[in-house]
């Protein structure tokens, strides 16, 4: 502000800061300047029978997944693609060794508790690793005993869903 001041001096402007204005001073100016015609807000609703709304067509969320660990470190991270084209991401450094399909176990777990938290109902589901999807469709064994208790996380999970299909992008 000194500065505006020091370069407004040139020119032969002063710089004046507001003061502040109480509140019961704008109550006052409003009260003065009431309506005289006024009339209070009608709150009846028309269509008290109405019960139901139904849109046309409804497209599900979607959400994609993916998990990696290597040398560096392990990560994983998930995005919520609402209908109308919103994405809504999360990421997580995994603080623990796994191998790359826990990785990707852990994504998919992390982005259906999300999707669970928000509510959604209708879900596709997008990984990259194929182990993961199919063992999630039931289309491939789960032999693995460190990936056994990840599905049954999932499976566990797939219940608060009333719709959820799992697809594979390579």
């Amino acid at each position: 502000m000194a500065r505006w001041q020091i370069f407004l001096s040139e020119f032969d402007i002063v710089y004046v800061s507001q003061k502040a204005i109480k509140g019961s001073a704008i109550a006052e100016f409003l009260a003065s300047r009431a309506l005289e015609d006024y009339e209070p807000l009608n709150f009846d609703f028309p269509n008290e029978e109405l019960l139901y709304v139904a849109t046309i067509e409804e497209h599900p969320w979607k959400m994609n997944f993916d998990g990696a660990s290597n040398a560096v470190g392990n990560g994983i991270g998930a995005v919520l693609l609402s209908p109308n084209g919103d994405h809504y991401p999360f990421t997580c450094k995994l603080d623990f060794d796994c191998t790359n399909n826990m990785a990707e176990y852990e994504a998919c777990i992390m982005g259906l508790r999300a999707a669970i938290e928000r509510g959604i109902r209708t879900l596709e589901v997008y990984g990259d690793s194929a182990l993961v999807i199919y063992q999630l469709k039931g289309e491939w064994e789960t032999r693995d005993p460190k990936l056994i208790n990840y599905r049954k996380v999932v499976l566990g999970l797939l219940k608060e869903f009333d719709d959820i299909t799992f697809n594979y992008i390579s």
